[in-house]
């Protein structure tokens, strides 16, 4: 990942606070079949392995398991709040003119040698797990006891595990830390002005850009 400085993000707990917010992950390998690549959600358990351990599964039926089984290393892409910047929010464009747009992002990406698990007892603490971190807050939250044994039982036999303990792992926020304050101050404003889905977005930029609160 191309890691200007302004934007490189090292600290674990920062980057495992990410994967937490945004769990979908792109899981991509390249064996014998070529490049595979996979959207699923992952947990990371940080305090196992000197990075931390992600787990996941997949459907058995899925080719992408095979694959994995061969390969020594795998990719995981994790993105967290996202959104164009027009040049329009820049105090600079009212100045000289000299701006354009850009992007602005949270990337995390993972590597490690992945491990594919079949063992039912493993996988069915995983989905539990899984289940728990999603479900947990709601005010009627479902567990997979709430299903009937035999379901669960049969549906556990078509997933099968991943466990990929970290290698590496790296983090890319990019907030218009790189523009000078009135501009990071427009983009914040900006973002916010065009509605509440941008809020993760306008709070991150403030954060990283040490934006003043208004």
């Amino acid at each position: 990942m191309y890691q200007p400085a302004a934007f490189t993000e090292t600290r674990p707990d920062v980057l495992h606070e990410l994967i937490r917010a945004h769990p979908l992950g792109l899981l991509v390998s390249a064996g014998s079949q070529g490049l595979i690549a996979d959207s699923i959600p992952f947990l990371v358990y940080p305090g196992e392995g000197e990075f931390g351990t992600l787990r996941a599964h997949l459907a058995r039926a899925n080719p992408h398991g095979p694959a994995l089984r061969e390969v020594e290393e795998c990719l995981i892409a994790f993105t967290g709040p996202q959104g164009y910047i027009t040049p329009s929010w820049y105090a600079a464009k009212a100045e000289h003119g000299k701006v354009v747009p850009t992007w602005n992002y949270a990337a995390v990406h993972v590597w490690g040698k992945p491990r594919v698990i079949d063992d039912a007892a493993w996988v069915r603490r995983l989905v539990g797990d899984l289940t728990q971190s999603q479900e947990r807050g709601r005010s009627a939250p479902w567990a997979v006891e709430d299903a009937p044994a035999d379901f669960i039982d049969s549906t556990l036999r078509a997933i099968v595990g991943v466990e990929i303990p970290i290698r590496r792992i790296e983090g890319k926020f990019k907030m218009s830390q790189n523009r000078a304050m009135p501009d990071r101050v427009g983009v914040v404003q900006g973002l916010r002005a065009d509605g509440p889905m941008n809020e993760p977005l306008a709070a991150l930029v403030a954060q990283r850009g040490e934006v003043p609160e208004a």
